[in-house]
């Protein structure tokens, strides 16, 4: 195709394409965090309310190794409270995870679907949770 052969055609201002930082493989650079933009209420206790669930794991767990039979108040108190505090912390942080896939779609559909497979990690660990402290309860 010869320059002549074009007079008759519009002419196309090419421009160029923004360049997407790469790494040192040349892939595109992904963001590593998304930003939180409504944080959820326990979000800044978690650490503390993690530390009330490790002690009462620790006594219900001693008690057990001790043998102290499971029906004991001993037994029963700790995976009760440590149990219900294990159950709020576990749906705050699946409230989190859960808003996370939807930002992270977006941005890197990947990151959304590994984050969906700790979506279904910890309802089952809720499913778990409560199935022991029911156990508990009943002994």
């Amino acid at each position: 195709m010869d320059v002549d052969d074009l007079q008759g055609l519009p002419r196309l201002d090419r421009q160029e394409r923004p360049a997407l930082p790469v790494d040192a493989h040349g892939r595109p650079l992904v963001p590593q965090r998304v930003p939180e933009l409504k944080p959820t209420p326990l979000q800044g206790a978690f650490i503390y309310l993690s530390i009330v669930v490790l002690v009462c794991g620790v006594i219900a767990i001693t008690a057990l190794e001790l043998g102290t039979p499971l029906s004991s108040l001993l037994v029963k108190i700790p995976v009760l409270i440590g149990g219900a505090v294990l159950l709020v912390i576990t749906v705050d942080a699946l409230v989190r995870v859960w808003r996370s896939v939807g930002a992270w779609r977006h941005v890197d559909a990947g990151r959304a679907a590994f984050r969906l497979v700790w979506v279904a990690v910890l309802a089952g660990s809720l499913l778990v949770v409560a199935i022991v402290m029911l156990a508990v309860l009943l002994a």
